[in-house]
């Protein structure tokens, strides 16, 4: 099996968010980053799972700068064998799918895997996106995976239960909470990664048809009301009339 898991650098999930120049460009001082835990815990694991279950090559990619080097060795700590970075500012979706896709076009890869979303963004783009530039089936918030026989059998969460689906491979599979559980490297893995290869690539001229014309933060919380418990009028008025949930 020849697996290629995309990553990401997402913020460490208790920074504190931030925007400079008029609020278009998101403020990186003090941010603690971390690999994508959707990409780590589930998209990750699970190939190596198939990997040692199946045979084969483990493979991440990251679209991204040289600071995500770190984020990258981390990969190769866990378990991936192979690691490869596009030299370049991942400006939207659309953009790191077409830079994945034409990396991944000529390898042969029986599945690609990545995270169901960012943690920052919570778009769950990219992976669909992929699916669809390279022309294969996509299955999308896979919280169980079984490989045999060159197919795929998935359980996809969908709202109200669950659904399940099969493919031949190639592949690509978004991965949910549930798909596999959490690996942490071990020093044997770390001093390993420091001799695995990087193979760092040049970006591929692509159409991004997005831009950022802003952010903004979300509206702060108001204070906790508290209602004496023998004054249930009131709380049935707060209710309607302010949480607007009768």
């Amino acid at each position: 099996m020849n697996l290629l898991v995309c990553i990401s650098k997402t913020p460490e999930t208790t920074s504190k968010i931030g925007f400079t120049d008029n609020n278009t460009t998101f403020a990186t001082d003090g941010v603690q980053y971390i690999m994508n835990p959707y990409d780590e815990w589930y998209a990750l694991v699970k190939a190596l799972e198939v990997k040692e279950a199946l045979g084969g090559t483990v493979t991440v990619i990251n679209v991204g700068p040289a600071a995500n080097d770190v984020i990258i060795r981390k990969a190769l700590a866990i378990g991936a064998d192979e690691a490869v970075r596009v030299d370049a500012e991942p400006k939207s979706a659309v953009f790191v799918a077409q830079q994945i896709a034409a990396y991944a076009k000529d390898k042969a890869y029986d599945m690609i895997l990545t995270g169901k979303e960012t943690i920052d963004y919570s778009g769950g783009l990219v992976g669909g996106m992929v699916a669809e530039l390279m022309g294969t089936p996509f299955m999308s918030f896979v919280s169980n995976l079984d490989v045999a026989d060159g197919k795929v059998t998935a359980t996809c969460d969908i709202e109200g239960g669950v659904e399940v689906i099969s493919a031949s491979l190639p592949v690509v599979v978004s991965a949910s909470k549930g798909l596999a559980e959490q690996r942490i490297p071990n020093m044997r893995g770390i001093m390993m990664a420091k001799r695995k290869p990087l193979n760092v690539v040049e970006a591929q001229s692509a159409d991004d048809h997005v831009s950022i014309k802003g952010y903004t933060l979300p509206a702060e919380k108001s204070g906790v009301k508290l209602v004496d418990a023998e004054n249930m009028d009131e709380l049935v008025r707060l209710l309607h009339e302010e949480a607007k949930a009768l």
